[in-house]
């Protein structure tokens, strides 16, 4: 197989990949974090901002993105592509088009129908475009720590509740 064809098959195997898994993981500078997107024209595009999900630290208009695929039925990694990433300026032909396909995809909005301008105002509208692909698998198992968060782990059960909760009523 010649290099061109070896090169399409890769693209077609990122483009594929890509569509059907409705998460992806994102690392620009800082760690890779995982956010939905949608498949356009050649592009992964994302949405972030206020009430919408956090874009990874370090995306910025004009600059490169790492971008693994998982298998959407098994959640590994199928793909990794690195990205030229741009933000679409709110209101333009291009983001009218982006908003058009992500709206649709978008769950659980509060504010379905007035989603389009509170993007326009308050978020950011990305699109990541595939330059490189790469199919080989890592030596190494890519394990990061978790990212901080607010969120807590809840505490052991105290040995006493079981029994309180199990109990049976007597009958009298």
């Amino acid at each position: 197989m010649t290099d061109a064809a070896a090169d399409l098959l890769e693209r077609a195997l990122a483009e594929e990949a890509t569509k059907k898994s409705g998460l992806v993981w994102v690392r620009a500078s800082g760690p890779a974090r995982a956010v939905w997107h949608v498949w356009h024209e050649g592009a992964a595009l994302l949405v972030g901002g206020p009430g919408e999900q956090p874009l990874p630290e370090g995306l910025a208009d004009g600059g490169r993105a790492e971008v693994t695929v998982r298998s959407k039925d098994k959640g590994g990694r199928i793909v990794a592509w690195s990205a030229a990433v741009r933000f679409l300026a709110p209101r333009s032909e291009e983001w009218e088009a982006a908003v058009a396909e992500l709206k649709g995809k978008r769950l659980n909005a509060p504010d379905a129908e007035a989603m389009p301008e509170r993007w326009a105002r308050t978020c950011t509208v990305a699109r990541l475009t595939p330059e490189a692909v790469g199919t080989a698998l890592p030596d190494t198992s890519l394990a990061a720590a978790p990212l901080p968060t607010p969120a807590t782990t809840r505490e052991p059960v105290p040995p006493a509740l079981p029994r309180l909760l199990l109990k049976r009523r007597r009958k009298g």
